[in-house]
């Protein structure tokens, strides 16, 4: 059997088993079946991408006997590199790191100024992407299971309130009492151990960032996560490979993390239903006999374009992410290819306040020089009234003190942008200004003034270029484009298209107020409930 990724991957087995779904094994070619067969031409369903909204809605389909293709443009990560593992260190990043890039592009770009964080590479189908707009750049993750390979993991359910004010139209008692956990139980969370949370040194840099929110009379929560927290402390003991603890996580985790690789995807794969082929970019969408036709670039591992093919399907479900769906969907509008499309597909885009800062401490607050790259605690300040935070104290693990308390903070940015199409790139821009970011950049220099000021400490200016103490110039949360509601109907059936659904972040309007990917799942788990309830019993 070939392992080149470049081909189709046919991946299953013959039936799901709860057991060996929840057991949170990586989907990988030692599944696969004994051929790749000729790409398929037609199909009843096709999910675009493979990320939170995707993997729900290739599951949903599987379990409903709906033979599902699913097109993910990355590849699949099962095969080790010279140094046997899947993905490269956090410190020490090669070419698996960055998709098809010369040079990494990590959040830090310098340290005490100088240029030693980024690293030249060679071009690669790599696991992370900076999409850069101008003003706003935006980090998604590539290969199966998308931006659950490279995110924190950090699994959070929204304000209750927040939640019903982004998404007036969702019954908030339903989300709450069924389909957030159902989510969380299909996405492994978890939570640490509180005594050993208290005891580690892995989460000292933690316990310092709220002693010093504290002195400001802030509040901290513990927060769930995908990692595995027995695994963890197992690394902490040296009993199995490290990987949260070797400073593993925006360029992949080796070990212990709960992907949608180990979960969805591999119940979605164990339905025997749903295939996936990957390095696979569909680049137009149209109607067709009984449906739609999507076209699809097929690349290799150096990036060319190996071959075009055209696959036909009575639905289409989008999950390629907040960026990739909403461009797919513009561009099939403004071409001429789905005229019918709303005028707001493109429109109500944001980067869900995020805003990274970090505070120098004083010598005698040392946060450690072992940290664990997965966190677990944030400063909850989001019932602020005149500026909302929830910030998440974040890992810096570099191996050395470096007394840096680093952050993401998540603002409630009412700012929004729209995408439009740029003809001669064929692709869709955002229309985001540096003066829109001026909301969350004052929220969060709020906060953080407040703690230096009780702590007497200072802003580090040496980390994200332009001696800047703040970066409000780039998310790991990006959200809207297809908004629920207004491009779509109130459970993601694409206005004017039947038999289009959008099922990923692009149906949230620019901000839930924390990390995303919970409320995503939980959101798509809803949509797809109804889905197939009505459209499909109705087919």
């Amino acid at each position: 059997m070939t392992t080149n990724l470049t081909r189709r991957h046919m991946l299953g087995t013959a039936a799901l088993r709860t057991a060996a779904v929840l057991g949170f094994t990586r989907i990988g070619l030692s599944s696969a079946a004994a051929r790749e067969p000729a790409a398929e031409s037609r199909a009843p369903a096709v999910v675009v991408g493979s990320g939170y909204g995707a993997a729900v809605a290739a599951l949903r389909l599987g379990l409903a006997g709906v033979r599902t293709v699913v097109l993910e443009m990355g590849r699949l990560w099962d095969t080790p590199g010279t140094d046997g593992k899947l993905f490269c260190p956090t410190i020490t990043p090669d070419h698996r790191s960055m998709w098809f890039r010369t040079r990494t592009e990590a959040p830090l770009s310098t340290f005490l100024w100088l240029d030693v964080v980024n690293r030249g590479i060679r071009p690669y189908p790599g696991v992370l992407d900076r999409v850069d707009h101008g003003a706003m750049s935006v980090y998604v993750g590539r290969g199966v299971g998308g931006g659950s390979l490279v995110n924190g993991g950090m699994a959070v359910v929204p304000p209750r309130a927040y939640f019903s004010e982004m998404l007036p139209g969702v019954d908030a008692d339903e989300m709450y009492r069924t389909h957030f956990p159902r989510a969380r139980r299909m996405l492994g969370v978890n939570h640490i151990d509180p005594d050993w949370f208290e005891s580690t040194p892995w989460y000292r840099y933690s316990r310092v960032s709220r002693a010093h929110a504290r002195r400001a009379g802030l509040g901290t929560v513990l927060v769930p996560n995908v990692y595995d927290f027995g695994y963890m402390r197992r690394e902490a003991a040296r009993e199995v490979p490290r990987s949260a603890l070797a400073g593993e996580v925006i360029y992949g985790n080796n070990h212990g993390k709960r992907s949608l690789d180990k979960s969805y995807l591999a119940a979605a794969l164990a339905t025997g239903k749903v295939t996936i082929e990957t390095m696979s970019r569909v680049r137009a969408l149209r109607r067709g006999p009984g449906g739609y036709v999507l076209t699809v670039d097929r690349s290799d591992l150096a990036g060319r374009v190996t071959g075009t093919r055209e696959i036909g399907c009575a639905r289409v479900f989008l999950g390629a992410g907040s960026l990739g769906t909403t461009e797919i969907l513009l561009r099939a509008r403004e071409t001429g290819a789905l005229p019918e499309l709303d005028a707001e597909v493109g429109r109500g885009w944001g980067p869900n306040g995020n805003v990274m800062t970090a505070r120098a401490n004083h010598p005698w607050d040392t946060v450690g020089a072992r940290q664990s790259a997965m966190p677990v605690l944030g400063i909850n300040d989001w019932n602020n009234p005149d500026h909302p935070v929830f910030a998440e104290i974040a890992p810096l693990p570099m191996g050395l003190e470096h007394w840096i308390s680093l952050y993401l903070a998540i603002t409630r940015n009412p700012e929004r942008a729209d995408f439009s199409y740029d003809a001669a790139t064929d692709s869709a821009r955002l229309n985001w200004t540096a003066s829109q970011s001026l909301p969350a950049l004052t929220a969060a220099k709020s906060l953080f003034d407040r703690i230096n000021r009780a702590n007497a400490t200072v802003y580090r200016h040496d980390l994200f270029g332009g001696n800047r103490a703040f970066a409000d110039d780039f998310t790991y949360h990006p959200l809207g484009g297809c908004v629920l509601g207004r491009a779509t109907d109130g459970h993601g059936r694409v206005k004017g298209c039947p038999g289009l659904y959008a099922v990923d972040g692009s149906l949230i309007p620019g901000s839930i107020g924390v990390n995303p990917f919970v409320t995503i799942t939980a959101l798509a788990e809803r949509n797809m409930e109804r889905i197939i309830r009505r459209d499909l019993a109705a087919a």
